[in-house]
């Protein structure tokens, strides 16, 4: 390539030394603008860069997106029914509502949902879904009214919430069935509603705690039913046995898919996506954040799998904004963060998001019996000049929940979506390692009040580690980091970085994090395990609650 011409071969170009300065400085510019025209190609992922291209009114791009071929080791070419979806978009947001109808029949046929024609994104494809031809091949077509879910979340002892989206807005009603009863009983109505993206979240209250119930969603006078199953958890604070999964790095990659299945086969109590939980890159457009998370939402293994186990999500950097990004301190700068806290709150069925309205963030607290989960946003308020991963009000949250719960439980499990430990990525300050004050004063609030029973859990690196981090009070905090759940692309195994210890590293494949935590013991223990996309245990740590604790004995 010319890029690579030294000074002497550019003489021999019968160029001066002036002038060689000049040419290869154009020859620079026209790389790095060529990478900056280039769509972002996380996960290598036509479909989304395709959409990406069509918010932004880029439509030979767009074609181009679609048509493009990929090496045999990347991710597969869209499939031929994704590829006529996308095409259908491309036709109706350029108002040829005729070829985007052929477009979506042909997508049918190829085995496309009928849903998600009409999950949208909506103002993509409001062009034909205006058009009396669509209309009438709608009128034709049996459908669900429950476009996605029902998703669990915020599963309690005497609670839960089940999530879903409709085609218009509707009224929901849940008939819950205990296990082994006859009995049934309907929750109050509530409404799906276009502002929330027509989407509900129904609340059932009143359960009984460790119960297996059967629920079925009916929208109006009961229609479209819909029906799952969930076990609640322990009551209140009581000591148990619990299994919780958790990963990040979940871009659509199709034939890892099959991830979803893995880890309901696992029968956990709950699942805890820790950020990438799709892959967006593009913060400025709803469209193109829709179209990653309606995807997802569609998929039969997604379904199965969240329609009975709970799952609790913080965002990073691909799906709140760019990779790597630094957002800054303010709430409403840049202007597209509330936006895509929007749409993620829209997407997700957590116990709450932040500070709400006035203050927002993924960030908040559950228990699971006697085991606290503290889940931080460190993307929405991160802040170089202030040197801060979480803000003020984040983290004066989080030492008050800390504090408030001291002694009332077993475990406390402090859950980021990048890596705590030293050295986990190389020289890259997008981890806690670019926040070491922060971290260092998150530690020794952890030491100084005596917070025993403390670990670690976090995503970003594709792969799954288990760290250790000792520390001059005797305390130890581990740390198992998992972020290749469905993902392509994989990152190499890290050695030990001072004062961390990477204790075991897995990358040869997708994978997941599970936590066996059993606090029903005199001394309670968590397992820390490494499993694969085929269920394979790959390796298991235990650790006794009293290796948790100030001046504990080192291995």
């Amino acid at each position: 390539m010319i890029i690579g011409l030294d000074f002497e071969q550019a003489g021999r170009l019968g160029l001066s030394r002036q002038k060689g300065y000049a040419f290869f400085s154009a020859v620079f510019f026209f790389c790095l603008l060529g990478i900056l025209a280039t769509p972002l190609v996380a996960q290598h992922d036509a479909g989304r860069n395709a959409v990406r291209f069509l918010a932004e009114g880029k439509y030979d791009q767009a074609l181009r997106e679609v048509n493009r071929k990929k090496p045999k080791r990347m991710n597969s070419d869209l499939d031929r029914a994704e590829r006529q979806f996308v095409l259908a978009m491309h036709a109706s947001k350029q108002k040829k509502v005729s070829e985007a109808l052929e477009h979506a029949k042909q997508a049918v046929e190829w085995g496309l949902p009928f849903e998600r024609l009409l999950a949208g994104p909506r103002d993509i494809l409001s062009p034909l879904y205006d058009s009396e031809s669509f209309k009438e091949w709608k009128a034709k077509h049996t459908y669900s009214e429950i476009l996605h879910g029902p998703m669990l979340g915020d599963v309690t002892g005497d609670s839960a919430k089940i999530w879903l989206r409709t085609v218009d807005e509707e009224e929901i009603r849940v008939e819950l069935t205990q296990d082994g009863s006859a009995q049934s009983v309907m929750s109050l109505p509530v409404r799906s509603r276009a502002e929330a993206d027509y989407t509900a979240v129904v609340q059932l209250k009143g359960l009984s705690p460790s119960t297996r119930y059967r629920y079925r969603l009916y929208l109006g006078e009961k229609k479209s039913a819909v029906s799952g199953e969930f076990k609640t958890q322990v009551a209140g604070r009581s000591k148990g046995k619990q299994r919780i999964v958790f990963g990040g790095g979940a871009g659509y990659t199709e034939k890892y898919e099959r991830m979803w299945h893995t880890i309901k086969d696992q029968e956990a109590d709950a699942m805890l996506l820790l950020g990438d939980n799709v892959y967006i890159d593009h913060p400025e457009y709803k469209e193109t954040q829709q179209y990653c998370y309606y995807r997802r939402h569609a998929r039969a293994e997604w379904k199965s799998l969240v329609s009975g186990v709970p799952v609790y999500s913080i965002y990073d950097d691909h799906d709140f904004g760019t990779d790597d990004c630094v957002a800054g301190p303010l709430v409403d700068r840049p202007s597209w963060k509330k936006p895509v806290w929007n749409t993620f709150s829209h997407n997700w069925n957590n116990p709450s998001y932040g500070g709400g309205r006035e203050q927002p963030g993924c960030w908040y607290d559950f228990h699971l019996g006697d085991v606290h989960f503290v889940m931080l946003d460190c993307r929405y308020y991160r802040d170089l000049k202030g040197k801060s991963m979480i803000g003020p009000a984040q983290k004066k949250w989080l030492f008050e929940r800390l504090k408030k719960n001291k002694g009332q439980s077993s475990f406390t499990v402090l859950v980021s979506s990048v890596p705590w430990s030293f050295g986990t990525k190389h020289s890259s300050k997008d981890t806690w390692d670019g926040f070491p004050e922060e971290r260092e004063e998150i530690f020794s609030f952890v030491e100084d009040q005596r917070l025993d029973g403390v670990f670690l859990i976090s995503a970003d690196r594709h792969r799954t580690d288990l760290w250790r981090t000792p520390r001059e009070s005797g305390y130890r905090f581990y740390e198992l980091q998992s972020s290749r759940l469905t993902n392509v692309h994989v990152h190499p195994l890290i050695q030990s970085s001072e004062p961390s210890e990477m204790i075991y590293g897995f990358n040869k494949t997708c994978s997941f994090g599970q936590l066996d935590i059993d606090t029903t013991a005199e001394n309670p223990s968590v397992v820390f395990s490494i499993y694969d996309i085929d269920g394979r245990c790959h390796y298991s740590h235990k650790v006794l609650r009293s290796e948790l604790t100030h001046g504990s004995k080192q291995e």
